[in-house]
């Protein structure tokens, strides 16, 4: 798989962009505020719906325009797809395949896989754990796009639960016995939906970190030469209720992720049970504690874990491992006829120091498709630099 065109038009700072991508790696080269990350940006949102830089799309939006269009060609096994979005702020996005509409934006996904590194990974190894859960749901969906509708539908139920758990909490504290005592009734229907929901996207989700452990250690062992073993451990706000969901028939030895992962119905339950546990406690203040959005992917460095206690060259090579990882598990996926990923590595060899700057650029010289944006030619390794475009003043230069 690999891009061989894309066009921006009112797309962040880029007026209108036609360009013409090759296999292999490309570098785009330019100054900082010449729009090559805008660029690494739109690839991602063609693949995603999603921006690694802001939560919404207004943003994406030129200054002063009504809406942006993101078009990018995909060939793939001798095969040419056009995915075309239109970004609406306030109002629906739209979407279409080939110039033919598709009922929902999110129809698209699926047709492209990117896999993005850009400095702001830093965050997923010290800033908050809904970092690390939006790493490992957009994954989720590169790698099964019908997972966008169930993560969708978990986050309208949580929305709808908070807002009842907050008209409960309002209305005892004001004393309103008969509003508390109909937002507790409602709030039954929505515990149900939400432990449905939810043990869905928690089940994917355990499923995941357990095909990411070994491919996450390797990477960080590639990357760091040797230094550390990098684990990954899913951590559930179901606390001490996961052990139960053990089968007694499964080997001690079966990882608790396939063992729970392979019974949603069990995952349910648990939910469902703990909910009712904590009612009173979410009540008092006026929130939802348990859930997918309560949980936590842990990250271990040797016997400490990572955040807090890692250096900056070792939160960079975390950070790396996280995403080669992801890149490896795609690429095992296209084995099957989804295609390689594309990878882009947005202003990051100018963060490295020389030995993971060469270390990087060895193990990814190979993929079908690498984009590569730097500041200045130097900092993009020799083996990596491929066809280059030059990035000043609005426009786009080829000058290899």
């Amino acid at each position: 798989m690999y891009v061989s065109a894309l066009s921006l038009t009112d797309f962040r700072s880029w007026t209108q962009l036609d360009l013409e991508l090759a296999p292999g790696p490309t570098a785009l080269v330019g100054s900082n505020g010449q729009g090559k990350t805008n660029i690494a940006e739109a690839l991602l949102y063609a693949a995603t719906l999603g921006s690694h830089r802001v939560s919404v799309d207004a943003p994406l939006v030129r200054q002063g325009a009504e809406r942006a269009i993101v078009r990018a060609r995909v060939e793939r096994d001798g095969r040419t797809t056009l995915v075309e979005l239109e970004l609406n702020p306030g109002r629906a996005n739209r979407a279409r395949v080939n110039r033919g509409a598709v009922p929902r934006a999110r129809e698209v996904l699926g047709l492209l896989r990117t896999v993005l590194f850009a400095p702001e990974d830093l965050n997923l190894v010290r800033g908050d754990p809904s970092a690390r859960r939006t790493f490992l749901d957009d994954l989720l969906v590169l790698r099964t796009p019908r997972l966008a509708g169930v993560r969708a539908d978990y986050e309208r139920v949580l929305k709808q639960r908070n807002a009842l758990l907050k008209t409960a909490f309002l209305a005892r504290r004001g004393a309103g016995g008969t509003a508390a005592s109909n937002a507790a009734r409602t709030l039954d229907v929505w515990d149900a939906h939400l432990a449905s929901t939810g043990a869905e996207l928690l089940s994917a989700r355990l499923g995941l970190v357990d095909d990411l452990v070994p491919l996450a250690d390797v990477a960080y062992r590639e990357v760091s030469k040797g230094q550390g073993e990098l684990s990954l451990a899913y951590k559930s706000s179901l606390g001490e209720a996961m052990p139960t969901l053990m089968p007694a028939s499964m080997p001690a030895s079966t990882p608790m992720s396939h063992a729970a992962g392979g019974n949603r119905e069990v995952l349910s339950a648990a939910l469902l049970s703990e909910l009712a546990r904590v009612r009173q406690n979410e009540v008092d203040r006026g929130v939802s504690l348990v859930g997918p959005h309560r949980d936590e992917l842990v990250l271990t460095l040797g016997a400490l874990p990572v955040k807090g206690y890692a250096s900056h060259g070792e939160c960079w090579s975390v950070a790396l491992a996280l995403r080669l990882a992801s890149y490896e598990l795609l690429k095992a996926d296209g084995a099957g006829g989804d295609g390689e990923p594309v990878l882009v590595l947005d202003d990051v060899f100018a963060e490295l120091d020389t030995g993971r700057r060469e270390r990087l650029a060895s193990l990814v010289q190979g993929a079908g498709q690498v984009l590569v944006t730097a500041a200045v030619p130097g900092d993009v390794p020799e083996q990596l630099l491929g066809g280059r475009y030059d990035v000043h003043d609005g426009t786009v230069t080829r000058v290899r």
